[in-house]
């Protein structure tokens, strides 16, 4: 009867023991989760944060690219269009004065004409006859000069206006060039932190749900292994009566 009891308690303690290192064990394999979950979020996050930073330094490049290709296409269309108008007005500077040398040319050339035409008449006719001709050549002279010396007055001034409409022209579309390049950058920069912002918050939503829910395995399991350390040591303590009796 001694022998058998024996048996039994020795049978009840190896089962008490061998619960316990099942206890042990699956808390050994619950640290283990917990830790791989911590260190995988953690490689996650820092993933998240990795790839945010580089979609934001993508699209901050692209952007101050594009503005600074545009700025320079307008700068070298505004410098082509200044281009083009400094040698059109020279062209017509040199036109007037074209003009105006060979209006010179012909009115020196007529005023020799008349004089030579003069100098034969004083050899034939009277001293009236040619005081009129000078007088109607001076005439004539006169005319011609002022004529020319109107129109160069008028292509200057027509130049003056063109020139001064097309700096007026090419200033505006720089003015809203810059303006509109501006206004995408800040857009992109207001879009770019508003989708920072957003993957911030959802990667720290997803951070602590993953908190909570370790947080609570490791409650359950230590309210398990509380169980059936109570369990454990009633048992020791029945095996110990056993013994005792």
């Amino acid at each position: 009867m001694s022998s058998s009891r024996s048996k039994i308690v020795v049978a009840a303690a190896v089962g008490l023991v061998t619960i316990e290192v099942v206890v042990v064990v699956v808390v050994v394999v619950v640290v283990v989760v917990v830790v791989v979950v911590v260190v995988v979020e953690v490689v996650v996050v820092v993933v998240e944060v990795v790839v945010v930073v580089v979609l934001v330094v993508v699209v901050v490049v692209v952007v101050v690219a594009v503005a600074v290709a545009v700025v320079v296409v307008v700068v070298l269309v505004v410098v082509v269009v200044v281009v083009v108008e400094v040698v059109v007005v020279v062209v017509v500077v040199v036109v007037v004065v074209v003009v105006v040398a060979v209006e010179v040319v012909v009115v020196v050339i007529v005023v020799v004409v008349e004089v030579v035409v003069v100098v034969v008449v004083v050899v034939v006719v009277v001293v009236v006859v040619v005081v009129v001709v000078v007088v109607v050549v001076v005439v004539v002279a006169v005319a011609v000069v002022v004529v020319v010396v109107v129109a160069v007055v008028i292509v200057v001034v027509v130049v003056v206006v063109v020139v001064v409409v097309v700096v007026v022209v090419v200033v505006v579309v720089v003015v809203v060039v810059v303006v509109v390049v501006v206004v995408v950058v800040v857009v992109v920069v207001v879009v770019v932190v508003v989708v920072v912002v957003v993957v911030v918050v959802v990667v720290v939503v997803v951070v602590v749900v993953d908190v909570v829910v370790v947080v609570v395995v490791v409650v359950v399991v230590v309210e398990v292994v509380v169980v059936v350390e109570v369990v454990v040591v009633i048992g020791v303590i029945v095996v110990v009566g056993l013994l005792i009796s």
